[in-house]
C-alpha cells in the first residue's frame, strides 16, 4: 500500500520537472502544460468521495488493483500523447486512479494491522506520499532528462502495473466492511462534528502549506541569500525531513492525536514565518509537515461513527487535501503577485496558526 500511495503521487507530480520539454513537443506555453497537473488534482477531490459508493459491494484488493491498472492506462496514454488535448485527457484518469487510492488507503491501517500499530501502519502506508516528493519526482525530472519526458511517463507506467501485480499477490482479501456508504452517506459525514473537525485543521494546514512552499526558493533566494547547490540541497533535505515527520506522527498519535496535531500546527505556525529570515528552519517545517496527513486521518478514522464510515471518512479526507492544495497555490499566487513571495509566509503561518485554535477548541476522539 506504501508503493501505491508512492506511484500514485509520483504519476500526479510527474510533470512538475518535465513542463519545458513537454510543452515544445505538444507545442503550448509552459503555463498549459501546467494545467496537466492542476486538472490531476481537481478530479482527485472530486473523485474521491465517489470511487467508495461506486464500489460498494466490491473486495478492495480487486478495486485497488483496478484502479492501479487505470494509472498504468493513463501513464502510457500520456506517453503516447500526440497532442495536449490526449494528455489532458489522460490527466484526467490520472486524478480518477488518485482520488480512489487515496480514498481507499486511508482507511486500510486499522485493517492490515492490530490496533496497538494502526496508526503507525496509517504512517508507513502514508509515507509513500512524503518519499514520492523525496525520490519520485527527482527520478522522473532524471529519466526524463537521459530519455525525453515520454520515456519518464512510460516508467510510471511500468511501476504503475508492477504495483497492480503486488498488490494481487500480497494483499489479503479485503471484503467491504458491511453497509458501505452510499454518496448520500459520505456526505452526511460532514455534519459528524468528530469527523468535521480534523476536516477543518487538515484543509487550514494543507491551504497554508501550499501557499507558502509554493514560493519558497524565491523566498529564501531574496531573504536569506540562499541559492544554487544550498538551496537544492536543503529542498532535498525538507524532503528527506517530512518522510522523517510522517513516522514520528504515527508513533505519536498512538499516544495522543490532539497532542501530536497540536504541536504540528504550533510548529508549522512558526516555523513559516520565520524561515524567511533563517533558512534551516525548513527542515524543521518539513518535519512538521510531514506528520499532517497521517495525525489528521488517524483523528478522522476514530471520529468516524461506525467502522463503516472509515472509508467515507478516508474519502472525505483525501477530498479536502486535494482541494485545499489546489486553493492554496491559487492563494498564494495571489497573495504573490499582490504583496510579494515573503507574503505568501505570513498566509501559511497564519493559516496554521488558525489550525492551532481549532484544534485547541474542538474535541478530540479517544
Amino acid at each position: 500500500m506504501t508503493a501505491a500511495t508512492f506511484t500514485v503521487v509520483t504519476s500526479e507530480m510527474l510533470p512538475v520537472g518535465l513542463l519545458t520539454p513537454l510543452g515544445r513537443d505538444l507545442g503550448v506555453s509552459e503555463g498549459l502544460a501546467g494545467l496537466s497537473l492542476t486538472v490531476t488534482g481537481v478530479l482527485a477531490a472530486l473523485a474521491a468521495p465517489l470511487v467508495v459508493p461506486a464500489v460498494r459491494g466490491a473486495d478492495r484488493r480487486r478495486v485497488l488493483c483496478a484502479l492501479m491498472l487505470l494509472l498504468a492506462a493513463a501513464n502510457a496514454l500520456s506517453a503516447w500523447a500526440p497532442g495536449y488535448a490526449v494528455l489532458m485527457g489522460a490527466r484526467v484518469l490520472v486524478g480518477v486512479a488518485m482520488g480512489g487510492v487515496w480514498a481507499l488507503a486511508a482507511g486500510l491501517g486499522p485493517r492490515l494491522a492490530p490496533p496497538r500499530t494502526a496508526g503507525r501502519a496509517t504512517s508507513l502506508i502514508f509515507s509513500g506520499i512524503a518519499a514520492a516528493s523525496v525520490l519520485g519526482v527527482p527520478a522522473g525530472a532524471y529519466l526524463g532528462e537521459l530519455a525525453g519526458w515520454r520515456a519518464a511517463f512510460t516508467g510510471g507506467a511500468l511501476l504503475s502495473l508492477a504495483v497492480a501485480g503486488a498488490l494481487a499477490v500480497l494483499l489479503p482479501p479485503l471484503p467491504p466492511s458491511g453497509g458501505a456508504p452510499g454518496l448520500g452517506g459520505v456526505l452526511r459525514l460532514f455534519g459528524d462534528a468528530g469527523v468535521r473537525a480534523p476536516l477543518l485543521i487538515v484543509g487550514l494546514l494543507v491551504t497554508g502549506h501550499f501557499a507558502a512552499y509554493t514560493y519558497i526558493r524565491p523566498v529564501l533566494e531574496e531573504t536569506a541569500g540562499t541559492r544554487g547547490a544550498l538551496l537544492s540541497a536543503l529542498l532535498l533535505l525538507y524532503g528527506v525531513a517530512g518522510l522523517a515527520g510522517t513516522f514520528a506522527a504515527g508513533a505519536a498519535v498512538g499516544r495522543t492525536v490532539r497532542g501530536t496535531l497540536l504541536g504540528i500546527c504550533g510548529v508549522l505556525g512558526v516555523t513559516v514565518l520565520l524561515v524567511p529570515y533563517a533558512a534551516p528552519l525548513l527542515l524543521v517545517w518539513g518535519v512538521a509537515y510531514g506528520g499532517v496527513a497521517v495525525a489528521g486521518q488517524t483523528w478522522a478514522q476514530r471520529a468516524a461513527p461506525s467502522p463503516q464510515a472509515r472509508e467515507g471518512a478516508g474519502a472525505l479526507f483525501a477530498m479536502v487535501i486535494n482541494a485545499a492544495i489546489a486553493l492554496g497555490a491559487l492563494l498564494g499566487g495571489r497573495v504573490a503577485d499582490g504583496f510579494g513571495p515573503v507574503a505568501t509566509m505570513w498566509l501559511g503561518g497564519a493559516l496554521a496558526l488558525a489550525a492551532l485554535g481549532v484544534t485547541a477548541a474542538v474535541r478530540a476522539p479517544q
